[in-house]
């Protein structure tokens, strides 16, 4: 096989297999936090199915769980540790600004 032709074929590929995120008999819940916790980044956003690697239909199951859970407030709809750390160190300043003349 000449040079020309070898430049068209596919080279194959080694690939990990991974473990998938969700096992066969974890059940996607709402009450289920240590699954539900898995699939939501640190400022509270649900991750998206290319991250989390799941199927369409388990991702739309884990959307459901997360949306009940922060309705029944069992999960907070945003996650503002960094914000309350900025507001308490910024000093305040009391009473009426005066102008300078």
């Amino acid at each position: 096989m000449d040079k020309s032709k070898r430049l068209f074929l596919k080279s194959k590929r080694s690939f990990r297999r991974r473990l998938p995120p969700i096992g066969l008999g974890d059940r996607i819940d709402y009450r289920n936090m240590s699954i539900i916790s898995r699939f939501i980044s640190e400022q509270g956003k649900i991750l998206s199915r290319r991250v989390n690697r799941l199927t369409l239909k388990q991702q739309r199951l884990i959307t459901i769980a997360i949306k009940q859970a922060r309705i029944l407030s069992s999960l907070p709809f945003l996650n503002n540790e960094k914000q309350i750390e900025r507001t308490e160190s910024t000093p305040r300043t009391t009473g009426l600004r005066t102008r300078k003349k």
